[in-house]
Order: C-alpha cells, then structure tokens, then sequence
C-alpha cells in the first residue's frame, strides 16, 4: 500500500505593510526616523538645506540624502546674515561692529518643511532651517528667529495671530544687460502683453501652460494658492494664500518666490519681485491681513461677542499708525521700493484706516464678526516675508499693549496730497533706529544689523549715475 503524503499548507503570505502616511505626505514629516522613511520612499538623492538671509534669499548647503540623515552638523559664516542685496558688507558704525572671528551658525533643519523640489532633473529635497549660536540659543538677527520672537510674544499674551499674505510679481522678457529696461513678454498670442488687465482672464490665459508649473510645482511641494489674478500691470500677476500661522506663510512666500522664477524660467523669461520694475506700470504690493485669535477660546479678539468691534480691534491700528512709519524700511526695503509709493497711486503714503477703503494704509475689508480683519497695504512684494509679517504683526501688539487709539476711519481718497511715511531708504533706516519700543520688541542685534545693512545698500546705489542725470544734467547744469 503506497504510503500518504501529506498535505501541504498553502504557504502563508507574509502580510504587506502599508505604507505610513507620513510617507506620502507631500510636505513635512515629525521626526528624523520619519524623514528617513519619507526620503528613502521618493527615492531623494540630495538635500538642501536652506533658511532665508536679510533679503528673503535662500542660503544653504546641498548634500547627499544619506549624510543629511545621518547626524551631520551643518553651519554658516555669520557674515551670510550680514550681507547686501549686492554682496558687500557694512562699515562699523551706528552700533554695528563686524565679528572679527566671523563665527559659525549651525543650521537647524526644522523637519516640518520637508517637501520636494520639482523642478530638478535629479531627486531632490529641500528643508527651511533654523539658526542657533554653538550655545544653541536662536540667533537673534536671522529673519526667521526674529519672526518667532514677535510670535512668542503674542504667545505670552494667550494670543496668537493669523495672516494671509497677497504677492504681486511680473513677468518680463530675460534681460541679462541691466541697462536696458524691463519690457513685458510676449503670451501665447504672439504679442507683447499691455497693461490694464486687471482681473482679466484672458490675460491670464496667455500663460496658461506657465501657470500650470506654477500649479504643479506648488502641489509638489504641499503649496496651497488660494487664488491667482491678472493684476493691472503688464504681465503682472497676484497670488493670494489662504490665511494661516504667520511662520507658516513666510515659510510658504518664501518658497513660493523660488517656485514662480523657477518655473518662469522654464518658459524662458524671468518672474520679478521687484516693486517697481517698470516705470509707468503699477508697483508690486505684498498685502498682508491679519486677525488676532484668543488661544483658549479660538475666538477672533476683534470682535466682542456680540459681533461688535472690539477695543484690541480698534488698539491693533492704532499701534499700526504709531509705528509702521518706522517699520517702513522692512515694507520697502530697497530704493527702488519707495518708487511704488507715491501719491495718486494704489500704494499708499499714508497712516489712515478704513472701511473697504484701497486709498488708506490699513483696510478693513466687509466680513463677518468671525473673520474680522486689518490688511496692510504698505508691504511691497520685493521685501523678506518674515521680515514684513513680523515687523506689521509688532506695530499691532504695540498697540494694543499700550491701548493706542485710533484717528476716525477714511471715508474718502486719503493718497493724494497726505504723505505721512519716510519718503527714501535713509529716512526710513533713522526712523526705525529711533522706535525703541519696536527695536525692542524685533530684537536689538537685529535691528543694529539690518540698519548698517540699508546704510550700505544705500551708499551703494548712490554710486550708479543715472539715465535720468545723464539726460537732464548734462548739458544743462
């Protein structure tokens, strides 16, 4: 009798493991283990880690993926922070001294940022980080540390703030010889783009494929656009975030800004966040709104609970009206900055408020109690967004510190003759020099050093003889 075999079991399938959705989230991961899992997933072969200097520009190093998760220090010349827009450096003076030693910052990647970068032909990452000085204390002068401390004093109030930022840019033929001024680029019709598109759709198609990268690249790195417009200027367009943590949007501004010239780049022409590019066109504005939330409660402090507005409402303005004068040369950081405020224009010079009003510094547009809000309209789209937000977010918690009031809201044109802010760079640097409460409350490292910082930029352009001197000095002087 031939012997049984026995039966064999069917071989048990060793059970998939899902895959974490920390993993697939396109932006941000907890914890080193998880950025090992994130990066490994997308196949990452390189990493840069990068944080914003004084002018919004991003500074960093690349490396391997593998050497980024594997505890590496990172640092930075502390002369990175202290830079112009143009490379060069400031003279001691007005209480700057330059480090003799020029001493390292390390780099703290802050791994809540962690998200792709789209437009590289290889895998790549890239983080925001942090800096902090070899004791580990944050550095107080780097743009982003001097955001979280504006932060961390609405914390101690119980407060916490809300922003949504707008950023106007335009887009321009490549120009490498500056020179020559800026001229619109041709769109999809085969025709130079004119002005006086504002809100036109079709002006908007003229870049659809561009704008669609815009789309993708943003997607790719968990970017949100609220909105996006033509805006009145040639081949000028606005982007509007949805309103959230002032750390958060600066982070989301700045890396936005590296996204649309990247991806402008990619349909051969450039995306500028100067003012004013181009004279006889509209300036660019980086509009900031801003409401204040009781932490507790989740409740908007601007209005009572009988829908009301309330005394830190009208306090916010009125700390914004003291002190933006002197905040100003954070709004408009650069001499070309003040060419895009002038009177009779949509940018203002003024320190009023008002009503749904786009003549006054600080609009209160028509909401409901519960999304009650002041918009700054000062902030041009050229200046650091860390910068911009904690310098107006400060002006308010002034205010309401010290129970400012006030004038009546504008219920009329307010920017035609009124010119109630600095009127050049130099004039703004003293002004906010002056300001000590704001001194104080940004920090007074970073205050020494952003002042030395536009002397210089300042000294420097007054180096550049122009076309204007050349035309009307020449022969007639």
């Amino acid at each position: 009798m031939p012997s049984e075999t026995p039966e064999k079991k069917p071989a048990r399938s060793t059970p998939r493991r899902r895959t974490p959705a920390y993993v697939k989230a396109t932006r941000g991961v907890k914890n080193w283990r998880e950025a090992s899992e994130w990066l490994a997933w997308r196949d990452i072969e390189d990493i840069e880690c990068i944080t914003p200097d004084q002018a919004g520009v991003a500074r960093g190093k690349m490396m391997p993926s593998k050497k980024f998760t594997s505890n590496t220090s990172l640092a930075l010349p502390s002369a990175v922070f202290m830079a112009t827009i143009s490379g060069s450096y400031p003279e001691d003076g007005h209480g700057f001294s330059y480090p003799e030693d020029d001493g390292d910052l390390k780099l703290m990647p802050d791994l809540s940022t962690l998200s792709e970068v789209p437009w590289e032909s290889d895998p790549t990452a890239q983080v925001i980080c942090d800096l902090v000085n070899k004791d580990g204390e944050a550095v107080e002068f780097t743009p982003r540390n001097v955001l979280k401390r504006v932060m961390a004093a609405y914390a101690k109030k119980g407060l916490k703030a809300v922003v949504a930022p707008e950023i106007e840019f335009y887009l321009v033929r490549k120009n490498p010889d500056p020179d020559y001024p800026l001229t619109p680029p041709v769109g999809r019709s085969g025709r130079a783009i004119g002005g006086g598109q504002g809100y036109s759709i079709a002006g908007v198609n003229e870049f659809d494929e561009l704008i669609d990268d815009i789309y993708h690249f943003s997607e790719s790195q968990g970017l949100e656009i609220d909105t996006l417009i033509h805006e009145e200027g040639a081949a000028q367009l606005e982007i509007n975030l949805r309103h959230g943590d002032p750390i958060e949007l600066a982070d989301q501004v700045f890396l936005f800004k590296r996204t649309i010239r990247e991806a402008a780049l990619k349909h051969d022409m450039y995306a500028t966040f100067m003012a004013k590019p181009i004279q006889g066109q509209p300036g660019s504005a980086m509009h900031i709104h801003q409401s204040i939330i009781d932490k507790k409660t989740g409740r908007n402090v601007f209005s009572n609970p009988d829908g009301t507005e309330s005394p830190a409402f009208r306090h916010f303005i009125g700390g914004m009206q003291k002190h933006v004068p002197a905040s100003l040369v954070m709004f408009a950081p650069y001499v070309n900055s003040y060419r895009r405020l002038t009177p009779a224009a949509s940018a203002p010079v003024n320190v009023k408020w008002g009503y749904d009003n786009r003549t006054t510094a600080f609009r209160v547009p028509r909401s409901d109690p519960a999304a009650r809000r002041v918009e700054n309209r000062i902030p041009s789209s050229d200046a650091n967004p860390y910068l911009a937000l904690a310098a107006s977010l400060a002006c308010g918690l002034i205010g309401m510190n010290n129970r400012l009031e006030p004038d009546e809201p504008a219920s009329t044109t307010v920017n035609d003759n009124l010119i109630e802010l600095p009127r050049g760079l130099i004039e703004a640097t003293i002004l906010f020099e002056q300001d000590k409460e704001l001194v104080a409350m940004l920090g007074e490292s970073f205050a020494i050093t952003y002042a030395a910082i536009k002397r210089a930029e300042f000294e420097t352009f007054m180096e550049v003889i122009s076309p204007w001197e050349r035309e009307f000095l020449l022969l007639n002087v």
